[in-house]
């Protein structure tokens, strides 16, 4: 099970748990674990995976003359020192093509605003063709028509450069170089995916 700071006596100093604190091992405090396999096990996982609240992002990349994007909730900072970015992209997806070893993306983390949450359903959507995945999306890019696309309803914007790339299951975990940044206007707030909802932050 979890292992406290300062050991199973707590820390230092400490005889046990402050008043009001579930003892460990304390059956009544405890969750009740089920042992589940295949897609019952998949399910539990999405279900219970619902349960943490996580900033709502719009990744995208530049291919063939293409804007490819698509809504994502799994990025991480890897690295401070240099700064690195991790994303998780479906291995199927039109958009992981793009993001090989050397290529340039963008990630957008979006703000509280309607046109954060329209952008985040439409590119959450299967199967979307891909020729005008940003149509109707207000965006804009840093250079030329062959650079990747920002999203204008975004609180934050980082410019990555693929560093490496490894499979994890249906995923790839795709780390990027980080090359630039940009804050947006304070206040704009955020996006937050929770319990299978949407919400503004």
């Amino acid at each position: 099970g979890p292992v406290t700071a300062g050991g199973a006596g707590g820390p230092a100093g400490h005889a046990g748990p402050a008043p009001g604190d579930a003892a460990v091992g304390d059956s009544a405090a405890a969750p009740s674990w089920e042992s589940l396999t295949g897609e019952d096990l998949v399910d539990a996982y999405r279900v219970t995976l619902g349960t943490r609240a996580a900033g709502l992002c719009v990744l995208a990349a530049r291919d063939a003359g293409l804007d490819l994007a698509a809504t994502i909730t799994d990025v991480a900072s890897a690295s401070l020192r240099p700064p690195m970015l991790l994303a998780s992209v479906h291995q199927d997806a039109r958009l992981r093509e793009a993001l090989d070893e050397g290529a340039t993306w963008v990630l957008s983390v979006l703000d509280g605003s309607a046109d954060a949450r329209a952008a985040a359903r439409l590119l959450a959507e299967p199967g979307r063709p891909s020729l005008g995945q940003l149509t109707g999306i207000s965006h804009h890019r840093l250079g030329g028509r062959d650079t990747p696309a920002l999203l204008d309803a975004g609180a934050a914007w980082f410019e990555c450069r693929t560093a490496w790339i490894r499979p994890a299951g249906d995923h790839d975990v795709v780390v990027g170089e980080v090359l630039r940044v940009r804050r947006g206007p304070v206040g704009g707030g955020a996006l937050v995916h929770h319990l299978g909802r949407v919400r503004p932050l």
